[in-house]
């Protein structure tokens, strides 16, 4: 199973947070399931880490790359194609990376890691 880390999946991942589900965790370690990271998630990290909503991701937010890798996870660009998925979404949420990680999960077929059932209402395979 290809799984998309959610951004909070990722941050309590590095921080060995028990705030991340066992199943999760079971998931993301079995090296049968490759695990990418969205460059959305990028974004939110570096974005909440300026205004000061994530004050301890200093090192995720200014070498998000290095990290990811470092994990042994794979980058998961956004095309075009998935931001159109994102733009053209009927829903209510408004949350710009949540959006852009549903249209993600569902064009390359994979199950999003994320604490957040709202999810399960837009299509999408979700783990937690």
């Amino acid at each position: 199973m290809r799984l998309l880390l959610d951004t909070h999946a990722l941050i309590w991942w590095l921080a060995g947070d028990e705030a991340l589900s066992p199943r999760a965790r079971e998931a993301i370690t079995n090296e049968d399931n490759p695990v990418a990271v969205s460059a959305a998630s990028a974004m939110e990290v570096a974005t909440k880490f300026r205004i000061g909503k994530l004050p301890d991701a200093a090192l995720l937010a200014q070498d998000f790359a290095a990290v990811v890798a470092g994990q042994g996870f794979d980058e998961l660009a956004i095309s075009v194609h998935h931001a159109r998925l994102a733009g053209e979404m009927n829903i209510p949420h408004k949350d710009p990376f949540d959006r852009l990680l549903i249209a993600q999960a569902q064009a390359e077929d994979m199950v999003l890691v994320s604490n957040k059932a709202l999810f399960d209402g837009f299509a999408v395979k979700r783990l937690w």
